[in-house]
């Protein structure tokens, strides 16, 4: 039996189980009213189809949840038992009670029927799903165990076809590694004999470069030796000229030295003299006026010994102190 199969036989027991139970619940309902309603007061009457509704819905819940339990394979323990069969008693009870009440056997029957039937059914019911519960456990237990054999096997086949592809992959690596070292090791012969012509072609190079380099060397010292020979010449030179620059400084120094000490000695004879009444001439004075700047003597002074006005010997130091105009003739004078 497949799971098709199994799934169709429960649908069929859970229709067939409902069926009976409102076929039960509607039988119930219209004969247990009238029997509450005979014995409640007038004006509860109303109330009368409470009780069988009451008892119905707890024989729902038993088979609902029975059915359940069932499928999932639990068990709810006794109370659910005494469930069962305390809401099967009470609807058998209260289905014959008014023919029991009249002592009408055959009414006691016949209202016994769908009583008896729900509690039978409820029982046969929960058997049989329990028993399809084990089934169907069992048939996945062996559908479970049939798929990991073939899980097995299939895996026992990519392995055997892995090992098959790498012993082939193994087999051709080899043959290509085989090849591969013939093809290195002709290369390698190769690459020795070109090595060798090249070392040989290296060497005669290398020959050929040390004579060339011996050669560049030899140029380069003598090259060298002109550059010292031409650079000891240019400091001998050097030295000669800054020799006789140094001379030709000294000379220019003591000859300023000798100027500058006739000068003063000039300048000295010059403002050395005593004051005088009279002009002494321009140029003479002059002389005097142009001594009398170098010196840093003061303007009277100037005007008493050239015998001049301080003003015209004023103009005559703003000449000097800023030849402009007529101070550059009097230096060339006075020199």
């Amino acid at each position: 039996m497949n799971s098709v199969q199994i799934r169709s036989a429960e649908r069929a027991l859970s229709v067939g189980t409902w069926l009976i139970v409102a076929g039960a619940m509607l039988y119930s309902i219209l004969t247990v009213t009238p029997l509450a309603a005979a014995h409640t007061p007038d004006k509860w009457d109303w109330t009368a189809p409470i009780l069988p509704l009451v008892v119905d819905a707890a024989v729902v819940i038993v088979v609902r949840l029975d059915a359940v339990l069932a499928r999932l394979g639990g068990h709810g323990g006794k109370w659910p038992v005494v469930l069962r069969w305390m809401t099967g008693c009470m609807t058998l009870a209260l289905n014959i009670a008014d023919s029991a009440l009249k002592n009408d056997l055959v009414g006691v029957a016949v209202h016994a029927v769908a009583p008896l039937l729900l509690i039978v059914t409820a029982e046969t019911g929960l058997a049989y799903r329990r028993a399809i519960t084990t089934a169907v456990a069992e048939l996945e237990a062996q559908q479970r165990t049939e798929r990991e054999a073939r899980e097995r096997a299939a895996d026992e086949r990519r392995e055997a076809a892995a090992r098959r592809a790498r012993e082939e992959r193994e087999h051709a690596a080899a043959m290509a590694r085989e090849q591969r070292e013939h093809e290195a090791r002709l290369v390698r012969e190769q690459t020795e004999r070109e090595e060798r012509a090249r070392r040989e072609e290296r060497e005669q190079a290398a020959a050929r470069e040390a004579a060339e380099r011996e050669v560049r060397e030899r140029a380069e010292r003598e090259r060298e030796q002109q550059r010292q020979n031409r650079e000891r010449r240019e400091r001998e030179e050097t030295g000669r000229r800054a020799r006789e620059a140094a001379e030709r400084e000294a000379r220019e120094h003591a000859a300023r030295v000798e100027r500058a000490e006739r000068e003063r000695r000039e300048h000295a004879a010059l403002l050395d003299g005593p004051p005088v009444n009279a002009k002494l001439p321009e140029d003479h004075a002059r002389r005097i006026i142009a001594a009398a700047v170098a010196e840093g003597v003061a303007v009277r002074r100037a005007a008493d010994l050239c015998g001049w006005s301080v003003g015209w010997v004023s103009a005559r130091y703003a000449e000097l102190r800023d030849p402009g105009t007529g101070g550059a003739e009097l230096s060339i004078a006075t020199g």
